[in-house]
């Protein structure tokens, strides 16, 4: 008789109930990184214990690399990735801050470094809790963004970003950007990657230009004014390129390990939704549970989850937006002097388009704030009178604390 698992699909480790922090390192382990440099800071730093003892342990063949700072975690893989190595780090909020000049590097040398942002609120006054504002001050930087809805997510986006980022057409380092504390240290069932599964995944790192004394190169020299444009350009079409390979990462993750999250969006009930919310990162949890109360009192919402932010999904948010009649932004970080970084990009995405809807813009969570059920039904009520043309509205910090003002 035949052996009918011949055929099955691959075994992947039992679901576990683990600490976010161990899941992402776990990830990480698999991914089978050459070297790891990152300096410990709250709320990351779970995740770098655990890796240090993965290879103290053995069980982990790579290069710890310890350092005085994140400006050096980041900068000593500069020479690593340059030399061939697969790279990996972990940061958040000032750590994020202090390898400002070093993420330009990466991106510039077309270095595919991977790193974990754990999202949190940047000083002053300091705040050790969540919100998006470190990894909206990198969005210009050149890395690829991606932003994770829970720890399953986060760890499986770390294989993926690999896979992204080291394309031969590509070859653009990526932050998995997941919540500090809400991700990070919260105890869930994650299903555990499996090393032997990911390898058929995401293949060996065998990069085609390297440092080599016996082949000299030099990386990231001193270009005069008639060069510069032309490398920021390339920079410029390799994310656009993203796009198209987030998308076809997300299926082949799909094959291979059955789970899937929609390429560069998710869309949560939005067939008929007449108001559409738009947000990024765990938060979504919380919209997603207001969205199936409201429906069952008839109000025909829906969401928009970001998973790319960089690169922009400009041309899948307008598809999605095409039938609804009013779009409100929910989002960790605020633009001082502006409004909110991703209503700002939404906005820009449907000027000169077809879709022709109001879009209205709430901060919230900023440093951790509750994010609640009936925050999130307030925005709703807001949209509606927006759409019925009783309120004129387009951006406010929502939830304020007027006492304190």
């Amino acid at each position: 008789m035949a052996d009918s698992s011949a055929n099955a699909g691959p075994k992947l480790e039992s679901m576990k109930v683990v600490e976010g922090s161990y899941a992402l390192a776990h990830a990480v382990m698999c991914c089978s990184p050459d070297v790891v440099s990152a300096y410990p800071i709250t709320p990351q730093t779970h995740i770098v214990e655990h890796l240090s003892k993965f290879v103290a342990d053995g069980k982990m063949p790579s290069e710890f690399i310890t350092v005085d700072s994140e400006f050096s975690a980041l900068s000593a893989l500069v020479g690593s990735s340059a030399a061939g190595a697969r790279c990996y780090s972990a940061t958040t909020s000032q750590g994020l801050a202090l390898m400002f000049e070093v993420l330009y590097n990466v991106s510039g040398m077309r270095l595919p470094v991977v790193m974990t942002v754990a999202n949190r609120a940047l000083s002053a006054p300091l705040s050790i809790w969540n919100d998006h504002q470190d990894s909206m001050g990198a969005r210009d930087s050149g890395w690829i963004q991606l932003y994770a809805e829970s720890v399953q997510e986060a760890v499986d986006l770390t294989a993926v970003a690999y896979k992204i980022a080291e394309a031969e057409d590509i070859l653009t380092p990526a932050m998995v950007c997941m919540d500090g504390f809400i991700l990070t240290h919260v105890y869930e069932p994650v299903q555990l990657l499996d090393r032997e599964i990911v390898n058929e995944f995401l293949p060996p790192y065998a990069p085609k230009i390297v440092l080599d004394p016996k082949n000299p190169k030099t990386f990231g020299a001193f270009v005069d004014p008639s060069m510069f444009t032309e490398y920021r350009y390339m920079q410029y079409q390799a994310q656009k390129r993203a796009l198209l390979a987030i998308e076809r990462a997300d299926r082949e993750f799909f094959e291979i390990f059955g789970r899937s999250y929609g390429g560069l969006l998710e869309v949560y009930r939005g067939d008929d939704a007449e108001i559409m919310l738009i947000a990024m990162g765990s938060v979504c949890g919380t919209i997603k549970d207001t969205i199936d109360e409201l429906r069952s009192d008839g109000v025909k919402v829906g969401l928009i989850r970001i998973r790319s932010f960089r690169p922009f999904p400009v041309e899948a948010i307008r598809k999605a937006l095409a039938d609804a009649s009013v779009v409100a932004v929910i989002e960790k970080d605020v633009t001082v002097g502006n409004e909110g970084a991703l209503v700002s990009e939404i906005k820009a995405a449907l000027y000169n388009s077809k879709v022709g809807i109001p879009v209205i813009g709430f901060v919230v969570g900023l440093g951790g704030r509750d994010v609640t059920v009936a925050g999130v039904k307030n925005v709703v009520s807001k949209a509606l009178g927006v759409r019925e043309g009783r309120m004129d509205h387009e951006f406010e910090f929502l939830s304020l604390r007027e006492e304190l003002l």
